[in-house]
């Protein structure tokens, strides 16, 4: 399984930068801006493992070879409210076919819920683009990173309420569209 581009797209992405957004709440009918500012760093080999034990993973042994990072943020809305937020993730790829690499996203601590996470991570070589579904206990999180160049990514974030098993995603409830710049 060939991943180069992958892993030429998250060497892109190691570094500071910041994303201004916009997110369109449906169930209230609110638009909010905010300013985020984020260092993205490459995961060691002790918190990859870390990472595979806290989601109950099995230890892996090309764990070297997988992208791991350690993100931390602070978000600032218009309305003056800040997040902070510090995680350690790792991409384990599992399928390619085609441009398309899948595999599992897991997470020390996911956004939505504070606890460790394995969602599913889809990855199109051609461009450039990774898709990263998380199911939530009331959401299902659809977020994209598009990489344009080094220094410019596009993002869009897509919640949905979650639906009952095996029904399709259909009822939008937060869309965020962002733009992130290195710093």
């Amino acid at each position: 399984m060939s991943i180069s581009k992958f892993k030429y797209f998250f060497d892109c992405c190691v570094g500071s930068w910041v994303a201004q957004r916009t997110y369109h709440n449906l169930t209230h009918q609110q638009v909010e801006r905010s300013l985020t500012e984020f260092t993205i760093e490459p995961l060691s080999s002790p918190l990859k493992t870390k990472v595979l034990m806290d989601n109950q993973q099995p230890d892996l042994p090309n764990i070297n070879d997988l992208c791991g990072y350690h993100l931390g943020f602070e978000t600032v809305s218009e309305k003056g409210e800040r997040v902070s937020q510090q995680l350690n993730m790792l991409f384990v790829p599992q399928v390619q076919e085609s441009m398309i690499l899948e595999g599992d996203y897991l997470r020390d601590r996911a956004y939505e819920e504070a606890k460790p996470k394995v969602a599913h991570f889809s990855f199109d070589t051609n461009k450039l683009e990774l898709l990263m579904t998380t199911y939530y206990t009331r959401v299902v999180s659809v977020d994209s990173i598009t990489l344009i160049n080094p220094n410019l990514r596009i993002r869009k974030i897509i919640n949905y309420q979650r639906p009952p098993e095996s029904e399709p995603l259909d009822k939008v409830v937060l869309v965020g569209f962002g733009v992130e710049q290195k710093a």
